[in-house]
């Protein structure tokens, strides 16, 4: 019998505001419609989303789902330069986490080019839009 896989998305910081904000870097279209999308496309997996602007909640989501989780695709924002506590979070749990960005951080300010986390996860996609969600979710079905 087959088993569905339950992937779960976070984003952090301001991913709330996806659709309104910095068009030019992060697109028109909001992440509920995204997620939508994604469900729909992906009807076989159980994918279920968290976005919070709070590092602690953030921290308490991975603690909840990291050990049952089939895989945890996380967009921290602008918390993946600066926390220590959710790169730690990430280490401590056992289910694997892809960080995704949907810009290319690396074409932006310097300080976007650090990651705290990369280390602690299983890979790391950036600069293809709302995509980069998709391409981890791929990640985890090979």
């Amino acid at each position: 019998m087959f088993e569905t896989m339950n992937i779960h998305i976070i984003n952090g910081p301001n991913l709330n505001l996806l659709g309104i904000r910095e068009k030019s870097v992060y697109g028109e279209q909001n992440f509920d419609a995204y997620l939508a999308d994604l469900q729909r496309k992906y009807s076989i997996l159980e994918i279920t989303y968290f976005q919070s602007n709070v590092e602690g909640e953030i921290i308490n989501k991975l603690h909840e789902i990291g050990f049952s989780a089939d895989g945890i695709i996380l967009n921290a924002g602008g918390y993946t330069h600066t926390s220590i506590a959710i790169a730690d979070a990430i280490a401590a749990i056992q289910s694997p986490v892809v960080e995704v960005h949907i810009s290319n951080v690396y074409a932006r300010e310097e300080y976007r080019h650090v990651s705290l986390m990369a280390k602690n996860c299983r890979g790391v996609i950036a600069g293809f839009g709302l995509e980069s969600y998709l391409l981890a979710l791929e990640s985890f079905l090979v």
